[in-house]
């Protein structure tokens, strides 16, 4: 089979993949190399773990491989394993595929320069926001990366027009949303809905992710202070302790805690529950995808404007409510609305859902990507002509 007949091999490269951990950014792989499986698409993914067993992993939408994660400054892993097997997969793949910041990616790509006349791309993640000093630190590195890519591709124009590194490479910047195959998760289940319902009543909102500094949860406890909504947070994460300290503090009982909850209990949540709320209040949020899954379930959302993609799937007074980043009062209006208002919230779900059916399913984002990798392919190859 000739090179131009067969399938087109990308490799991603992140920082950490399912099953170690479960985040926006290995989801958004996920649903890439899922949705392009049937448009002639192969992918492998390249990634660090502290573990790395089985070796490669052998999943439904990639093959997994994990170098041994050895170091991690400030969420950045690095591994001082043989750059052997890294080198392995790029002389493998046709296309490469990074999944930004991750600056020990861009290293991989550096150091390895004799392959980078391979057509590459970048899912431009978020911004670096919190890590300022050593953001100054590392700009020389991502720029010498940044220089040696093909295509940046943003997650929402949102996203493109308030981010400054977005801005000042335009000319690479591509805008494809983050898309979710409905029928690759699980189904509802009847009995627990009516478990959920039956336990927090059909009018609790909804809250599920990692618990990070970002995700706002401190101004949505402190909202629970100022309405009688019931709010079901699940997840876990570095903040989890401080937040729970807080609901016991100031005795909230309005607020449950449910811990990390399977995929399947996800969906039954989401099906149970009023409304979705989402009180993200930094732009390292850039786009998130627990909102795409409340609006692919038809439920009304809460977020904040942050300038990042959360507006661009939740749209004011089209798919939910939309209130100032890191203002409790306003959060607590807007949960007591749908909360209380039955006819709005019924017609908010309805436009997330038709939202989603236009903008974010994995069958539109697999379509975008497969065509992108194969048009960087074609002009590779005549420029090797």
């Amino acid at each position: 089979m000739s090179g131009e007949d067969r399938n087109i091999r990308v490799l991603h490269v992140y920082r950490t993949y399912f099953p170690d951990t479960q985040g926006g950014g290995e989801e958004v792989i996920r649903q890439i190399c899922h949705n392009t499986q049937t448009l002639g698409v192969e992918s492998r993914v390249y990634t660090l773990s502290p573990h790395p067993s089985p070796q490669p992993l052998q999943r439904e939408e990639a093959i997994v491989y994990q170098a041994r994660s050895h170091l991690e400054i400030s969420s950045c892993g690095i591994s001082f394993s043989p750059m052997g097997q890294f080198r392995e997969l790029a002389e493998w793949a046709d296309v490469l595929h990074y999944h930004f910041p991750w600056p020990f990616g861009d290293l991989l790509q550096l150091l390895n320069r004799d392959l980078t006349s391979k057509p590459t791309v970048i899912s431009y993640l978020s911004d670096v926001i919190r890590q300022k000093l050593l953001f100054f630190f590392y700009q020389p590195l991502m720029r010498k990366f940044l220089s040696t890519v093909n295509v940046i591709v943003a997650t929402s124009p949102n996203y493109v027009a308030s981010s400054k590194l977005l801005q000042s490479e335009l000319p690479k910047v591509k805008v494809i949303p983050i898309g979710v195959d409905e029928q690759q998760l699980p189904r509802v289940s009847a009995d627990l809905v009516v478990r959920y319902q039956n336990q927090y009543g059909p009018r609790f909102l909804f809250f599920v992710g990692v618990f990070r500094y970002y995700k706002g949860l401190q101004f949505l406890l402190e909202a629970a202070k100022s309405t009688s909504a019931t709010i079901v947070i699940a997840g876990s994460g570095p903040e989890e302790q401080a937040l729970k300290q807080f609901k016991q503090d100031n005795r909230l009982d309005n607020v449950h805690f449910v811990g990390r909850v399977s995929d399947a209990e996800k969906m039954s949540y989401l099906a149970a529950c009023r409304a979705f709320v989402f009180p993200s209040h930094l732009p390292s949020e850039s786009f998130g995808i627990s909102l795409l899954e409340a609006a692919m379930m038809g439920k009304p959302m809460i977020s904040c404007e942050i300038g990042t993609g959360t507006t661009y799937v939740n749209k004011d007074n089209e798919t939910g409510l939309v209130v100032p980043p890191a203002n409790s009062q306003a959060l607590a209006e807007a949960i007591d609305t749908l909360a209380t208002n039955d006819v709005l919230a019924e017609q908010l779900g309805i436009g997330a859902r038709n939202r989603y059916e236009q903008l974010f399913t994995g069958e539109k984002m697999g379509q975008q990507y497969a065509a992108l990798y194969r048009e960087l392919l074609s002009a590779n190859r005549a420029g090797a002509r």
